[in-house]
């Protein structure tokens, strides 16, 4: 170093700076929480099981690419600007005191609603000339997840996670616009069962970290109430989920071989469901949160198997 340069730094001011500035595959980790990636891929594989049930087989491959770039681009923003406005109340919470945001791991972080705002606008502007359907369902689950969920009722009410389950409904229609078919009775009722299972989904997790959301001053239902009052909210709203699975049977495209496994998976969920109205318990919460993801991806899978193997 030239010690007459103005613009050379100490060798500790450097060594410093470097050691701050977060490794390529820290900032990759933290930007995929940022964007929420297991969440996108949940919401695109619920979009695609909407262009399936619309479908008489394959929707189209020039479909699912306008259908699943669009709707991650979207998701991603959607999730990242949730995070940007919820960071100081994330960092009360040890579930989420770790998210980028949160723990000041992206610093600053004033870029992220702008971004955010433009992976949203920028494939919903795209598509409205050509496909207007999409193009409403993608902007539809992007505002009601920010403005209707986070920012309206999340804060307000035990009850946030009832409407803001629309925000999925509206990713299922949004594979089913992307075939043309958004008013599909197969995927109204595949919407149906994503809004139903919502409140099954996030309610199991808010029993297992009820003191958490405390922290963090939300009034989730479990917060609210008793746990096993809440282990009875969530098992009335995977019956509802359990009725719509099963009456996707009825569908011309779907028949026994989305039947069955759809129902073992029902048997399942319901089973769960029910052991932890009997004893609630972090574990037993855990068990149903994690079995309703099993349960979504098998209603899914299903559907696009039988669609395409009829």
């Amino acid at each position: 170093m030239n010690p007459t340069d103005p613009t050379a730094l100490p060798a500790s001011d450097t060594l410093t700076r470097a050691a701050s500035r977060p490794s390529r595959s820290t900032l990759g980790k933290s930007l995929m929480v940022l964007f929420k990636a297991r969440v996108v891929l949940l919401l695109l594989f619920a979009a695609v099981g909407g262009a399936f049930v619309a479908s008489d087989g394959w929707p189209g491959t020039w479909n699912l690419i306008t259908l699943v770039i669009p709707g991650a681009m979207a998701a991603a923003g959607a999730s990242a600007i949730n995070q940007y406005l919820e960071q100081e109340l994330d960092a009360r919470m040890e579930r989420t005191r770790q998210r980028p945001l949160a723990s000041r791991a992206l610093v600053p972080g004033r870029w992220v609603p702008y971004l955010g705002g433009l992976m949203i606008l920028v494939p919903v502007l795209g598509l409205l000339p050509f496909n207007p359907a999409l193009a409403t369902f993608l902007l539809a689950g992007a505002g009601i997840y920010l403005g209707v969920y986070t920012i309206w009722l999340k804060p307000r009410t035990p009850l946030n996670i009832v409407i803001g389950g629309a925000a999925g409904s509206a990713a299922v229609l949004s594979g089913s616009a992307a075939v043309g078919h958004w008013h599909d009775p197969g995927a109204i009722l595949l919407a149906l069962l994503v809004f139903l299972w919502t409140p099954t989904h996030f309610w199991s997790l808010a029993i297992a970290y009820r003191e958490d959301y405390a922290r963090g001053g939300f009034p989730m239902l479990p917060v609210q109430t008793s746990a096993r009052s809440a282990a009875g909210w969530v098992l009335l709203h995977a019956g509802g989920a359990a009725l719509a699975a099963l009456a996707l049977s009825s569908r011309p495209n779907l028949g026994w071989g989305y039947l069955l496994p759809a129902s073992l998976a029902t048997l399942g969920l319901l089973a769960v469901s029910i052991a932890l109205v009997a004893a609630p318990s972090k574990r037993r919460a855990l068990v149903v949160f994690h079995t309703s993801n099993f349960y979504l991806a098998v209603i899914l899978l299903a559907i696009c198997l039988n669609v395409l193997f009829p």
